[in-house]
């Protein structure tokens, strides 16, 4: 029978909540508040995991809050593998989400159809 799961979306999905936890509690750098982890995406030898995140201000300054990712992935991966019991912690490399700002401005383009529309 077939694994609902592979080991790769388990693994992915641990790393996804202890680098969300990790964020939260563990960093003291001031770029990384207000970050969330959206998604993790392992290579298939699980060397690499390709971390996405976001902003919880749709409209704040990405390029700071990368800066203080890359500098902290070495700390972040210490604490990765202490956290999960792996032989060989992949290595992060950190993307910018922007789902959620882009959807807010669709949100925003249909809002304003839709009222020109009421008005005219």
């Amino acid at each position: 029978m077939p694994r609902e799961f592979s080991r790769n979306q388990r693994l992915g999905n641990q790393v996804l909540r202890t680098l969300n936890e990790l964020l939260r509690f563990e960093t003291k750098d001031p770029r990384l508040e207000g970050v969330s982890v959206t998604a993790v995406d392992l290579s298939r030898d699980l060397s690499v995991a390709e971390v996405y995140y976001s902003l919880l201000d749709p409209n704040g300054e990405v390029e700071p809050v990368q800066d203080g990712l890359e500098k902290a992935a070495g700390f972040l991966r210490g604490k990765l593998g202490r956290a999960i019991k792996v032989r060989h912690v992949p290595e992060l490399r950190f993307e910018h989400d922007d789902s959620a700002a882009e959807g807010q401005r669709i949100s925003d383009l249909i809002e304003g159809a839709l009222n020109s529309d009421s008005a005219g």
